[in-house]
């Protein structure tokens, strides 16, 4: 229901009227309306009765299992989000002066220092304002290496086939041409695949590891050299970093550059379009050219580092420094978790995703690398129901709504059919995890005895099922009053 239908006429909300001040006659005619604004005419408390209970209608975190594979819907402690908004930190302007933020910018160098200790790196800069942007980051600095040493033949970036999508992009706009390579049977890196892309061509590779196909890379020592010995650099996609922290760093593995999605491993707002954060960490050769501001501390002062300071930088990638809110939740989460937090959340993460996929196979899921273990999550192919009973991945998906469940990541990554993604985090207990269980245990007896039952899914919600494709075409968001 949209709220024009609580309108009625001469009803308002007088509380939050405007003071009236100044006057409209100084207003070209040309830029007057002729026509009063098609509002709504309604009370403050009808205005928030219809926005909470629409919020109600919403999946979130907050009331709902969200097992999202390679996103890490996971809770975001109130703490996080309370310490940060202090007025201290608010209502600071992002152009004051160094000597007026020491309190922020202390907390920022503290970060870039923990995120140097569990990625490995030597430098790290957290002014890229989401992944994305942290992968165009990293891409970029490996492009300025090779430039710097002229060596201007390497334009290749090597990508495996179940890469996220924003890494081929990302490489394509950093004006590179993509080389796709495939992984074997077992979800690992084709290594002869690999040898043979490698060349005086190849810029780098862009790998996430443990990998989108929820298992850690065994012959990572292999790729790193293969790479290397090329001539090309590591880049490390830290999308799955909850899987690993505190357990073993992408520094060690040998990888050149990193960026972390702050807004999953360390619990940041997630989802909704935003606000995101994706610092990068750089190895020692990539230093001179890392993105700017980033904090320095000289004997007890804080500053943030320009231009002068990194002559050979790629440049600054927002008008300030990166998402400063997101950043400060990023920071409190990780004082709140310590080092040894930070161990418990792979342990967990790995426990549950295990877990998890040890109780789905019982119940006569196919996985699709049964002979591996899972990293933080797994995927589960329906392939064999659907050639059975003709109910889909998506199917699945949208009869979980009615259980009470958002659906895993679905078609993703493609190279595996019919598939869901899942991934429980190490937030969920064992109950929601059993009672997760329970549900895909009945929509598969459902599809295997009542397949159109499945099928027109869901049944318990505002919105039926939509046409997909019609609604992505001839999306229509304006108001229209009847006549």
């Amino acid at each position: 229901m949209l709220i024009f239908a609580h309108s009625r006429p001469g009803r308002t909300a007088a509380a939050q009227f405007p003071a009236a001040s100044g006057s409209l006659d100084d207003l070209p005619a040309t830029l007057r309306r002729k026509n009063a604004p098609a509002l709504p005419e309604v009370s403050e408390l009808d205005v928030v009765r219809h926005y909470t209970r629409l919020s109600q209608k919403n999946f979130s975190i907050d009331t709902q299992f969200y097992p999202l594979g390679s996103c890490t819907m996971k809770y975001n402690p109130r703490a996080c989000n309370s310490l940060a908004m202090l007025p201290q930190f608010l209502a600071r302007h992002p152009a004051s002066p160094d000597e007026t933020g020491q309190g922020f910018l202390a907390t920022m160098f503290e970060l870039q220092e923990m995120l140097k200790d569990v990625t490995g790196m030597a430098g790290v800069s957290m002014a890229p304002m989401a992944g994305a942007h942290g992968e165009f980051a990293g891409v970029a600095m490996i492009r300025a290496y090779h430039d710097a040493r002229g060596d201007t033949a390497r334009r290749e970036i090597i990508v495996p086939d179940a890469a996220h999508g924003t890494n081929p992009a990302t490489a394509t706009m950093c004006g590179y041409t993509v080389k796709e390579i495939p992984t074997d049977a077992t979800g690992s890196v084709d290594l002869a695949a690999l040898r043979a892309a490698v060349g005086p061509h190849t810029a780098g590779l862009m790998l996430t590891n443990p990998s989108t196909l929820g298992v850690f890379e065994k012959t990572i020592s292999d790729i790193q050299k293969i790479v290397h010995d090329a001539g090309g650099l590591l880049y490390y996609d830290g999308a799955n970093l909850n899987a690993i922290l505190g357990k073993v760093r992408p520094g060690d593995m040998g990888f050149d550059v990193i960026h972390v999605n702050l807004h999953k491993t360390f619990s940041t707002p997630h989802g909704g379009g935003g606000p995101g954060a994706g610092p990068v960490g750089v190895a020692e050769r990539l230093l001179p050219f890392m993105p700017i501001p980033l904090v320095l501390n000289e004997n007890g002062f804080y500053r943030l580092a320009t231009e002068a300071d990194l002559p050979q930088s790629i440049g600054r990638m927002s008008a300030n420094m990166g998402n400063a809110g997101v950043l400060m939740r990023a920071y409190i989460y990780a004082r709140l978790l310590g080092s040894e937090g930070m161990h418990r959340v792979a342990e967990y993460a790995t426990l549950n995703a295990n877990y998890l996929m040890a109780k789905l196979r019982e119940a006569g899921f196919d996985l699709a690398f049964p002979e591996r273990r899972a990293s933080h999550e797994f995927i589960v192919t329906l392939k064999k129901l659907k050639d059975a009973t003709g109910v889909s991945a998506m199917d699945f998906a949208k009869r979980l709504l009615d259980y009470g469940y958002h659906a895993p990541t679905t078609y993703f990554p493609m190279l595996v059919p019919e598939c869901l993604l899942i991934e429980p985090t190490e937030t969920e207990s064992r109950e929601t995890i059993d009672g997760f269980v329970e549900a895909m245990i009945k929509i598969k007896h459902e599809a295997e005895t009542t397949a159109d039952l499945v099928k027109g899914a869901p049944y318990s919600l505002p919105v039926r099922r939509l046409d997909d494709v019609r609604a992505a075409r001839e999306l229509d968001l304006a108001y229209k009053p009847a006549a």
